[in-house]
């Protein structure tokens, strides 16, 4: 099983404190909280090989996790917006849900608000994407919870990224949007639960 790079720190700590605590007979049941935390890390960090439809004109969801909002874009109501929330026994790698150009990188400190309310979405510590395809432009926003307080983005200003491909991650916990233009078909309704890369969450106009 592929285990995403940033995981690999967290699980050497724990896995390196249970082996010294199983040095002495009298920590060694000590060691099993540090252990089974090293097991769920690598659960956490898990990184699954996805594959998306053939059909390029099919958006796929940017992470795993339940649909929680869909509707006008809370920000750009002339848009369309799809909010997921990612519980921390979801895969957290996120990617892009079109192939296109990223043209802008933001980053704005904020809250850790629980990740499933809509107000996490405008006060939480958050980094957005702008992907362009043409004069087809979606925002997509990492959105930290109350438990996720880093968010990665392996992703730079100018890249090109595939659609499917992984850019980032949030760790432990966060909520992702999706802003489309208008006119854009959703494909998913509120309640329903999403693989990264690979469920359709929308369909661009002919």
């Amino acid at each position: 099983m592929r285990i995403a790079s940033e995981g690999y720190r967290y699980i050497a700590v724990l896995t390196v404190l249970g082996g010294l605590l199983l040095l002495f007979p009298a920590t060694r049941l000590f060691s099993i909280p540090f252990f089974g935390l090293a097991a769920f890390i690598v659960y956490f960090f898990r990184d699954p090989h996805r594959v998306p439809p053939e059909d390029a004109r099919l958006l796929v969801s940017p992470g795993d996790g339940k649909v929680v909002y869909v509707g006008p874009g809370e920000r750009e109501p002339d848009k369309v917006q799809i909010s997921v929330f990612l519980s921390i026994f979801d895969v957290h790698i996120n990617r892009s849900p079109l192939a296109a150009l990223v043209r802008r990188i933001q980053y704005s400190p904020g809250k850790f608000l629980a990740a499933y309310h809509d107000e996490a979405g405008k006060q939480n510590e958050q980094n957005e994407l702008e992907l362009v395809d043409g004069d087809f432009v979606v925002i997509v926003r990492q959105i930290a919870g109350v438990v996720a307080r880093r968010i990665v983005c392996r992703a730079s200003e100018s890249d090109h990224l595939a659609r499917g491909e992984r850019f980032g991650l949030i760790q432990f916990g966060s909520r992702m949007e999706i802003v489309l233009p208008a006119g854009t078909e959703v494909r998913v309704r509120v309640g329903e639960r999403v693989r990264g890369g690979e469920t359709i969450i929308a369909e661009r106009a002919t």
